[in-house]
C-alpha cells in the first residue's frame, strides 16, 4: 500500500464519526443521546476495521471503493441513482437527530440496540461479499479480467453487496432511535432498485457469463421476496 493510499486510509478513519456526528447533533441540538453515541461507536468501529482489512488484504480493491459517487459514474443513470442514494444517507442522521430534538418517536432501547446490530451484520456481509468478490467496485463498471461471482452469498441473492446496504439503511434509524427517519427509505429503496436494474442491464451487455448466472439465481436482494 503505497503512502498516498495510507493517509486517504488514515483520513478517511477519523473523518467518518465526524460525517455522521456533526448532523445528528446538529439536528438533535444536544449532545444527551445515548443512541448516537453507542451508533456512532457501532458504526466507525465496524467501518474502520473494515477499511483496514481492505488496505492490508486487498489495496486494489480498495482503491475500486474509493471511486464513489454521482462523479464516478459513467452510466448518466446511475449519477442521478447516486445523488439519490447519497441524500438519502445524509438525511438518515438528520431526521433521526430532529426526530430526538421533538421527542416524535418513542422507540425502546431494545430496537435501537437491534439497529446496531443489523449496521454490524451489514459490515459482516460486506466483508464476505469482498472475499468473494474481489471486483465489488463503487461504481458500476466491468473491469478487466472480471468474471461472474456465484458461490457464497452470490448463489443465493444476485446482489448481496446491496442485501448488505440494505440491512445498513434500516438499521441506522433504528440504532439512532427514529421511527421517523424510516421515512427516507421510501425515497432510498426506490433508488436502489433503480440502481440494480440498470446495474444487471451493463453486466448483461458486457460481463460474460452474467445472463446465464441470472437464469439459475432468482432472487436479486432477499431470497424468496425480490
Amino acid at each position: 500500500m503505497n503512502s498516498e493510499l495510507k493517509l486517504k486510509v488514515f483520513l478517511g478513519v477519523l473523518a467518518t464519526p465526524l460525517v455522521f456526528a456533526v448532523p445528528i447533533f446538529l439536528a438533535a441540538w444536544t449532545l444527551n443521546y445515548w443512541e448516537a453515541w453507542v451508533f456512532l461507536a457501532v458504526f466507525s468501529t465496524a467501518t474502520a476495521l473494515h477499511t483496514i482489512d481492505l488496505s492490508l488484504n486487498d489495496p486494489e480493491l480498495l482503491k475500486r471503493r474509493m471511486r464513489v459517487g454521482p462523479g464516478a459514474e459513467r452510466r448518466p443513470a446511475q449519477r442521478i441513482i447516486m445523488v439519490i442514494i447519497l441524500m438519502s444517507f445524509f438525511l438518515l442522521p438528520v431526521v433521526s437527530g430532529l426526530d430526538h430534538r421533538f421527542g416524535w418517536s418513542n422507540v425502546p432501547a431494545g430496537l435501537a440496540i437491534l439497529g446496531d446490530a443489523l449496521i454490524s451484520l451489514a459490515y459482516i456481509v460486506f466483508y464476505i461479499v469482498f472475499k468473494e468478490n474481489r471486483f465489488a467496485s463503487a461504481t458500476i463498471e466491468v473491469a478487466e479480467g472480471q468474471q461472474v461471482s456465484s458461490t457464497g452469498l452470490y448463489g443465493i441473492v444476485r446482489h448481496p453487496m446491496y442485501a448488505g446496504a440494505l440491512l445498513l439503511m434500516i438499521g441506522i434509524p433504528l440504532a439512532l432511535g427514529s421511527y421517523w427517519a424510516l421515512l427516507v427509505l421510501v425515497v432510498a429503496f426506490p433508488a436502489l432498485h433503480w440502481r440494480i436494474v440498470d446495474e444487471e442491464r451493463c453486466l448483461v451487455t458486457d460481463l460474460a457469463g452474467y445472463r446465464e448466472y441470472c437464469s439459475k439465481v432468482n432472487y436479486r436482494l432477499i431470497p424468496g421476496v425480490y
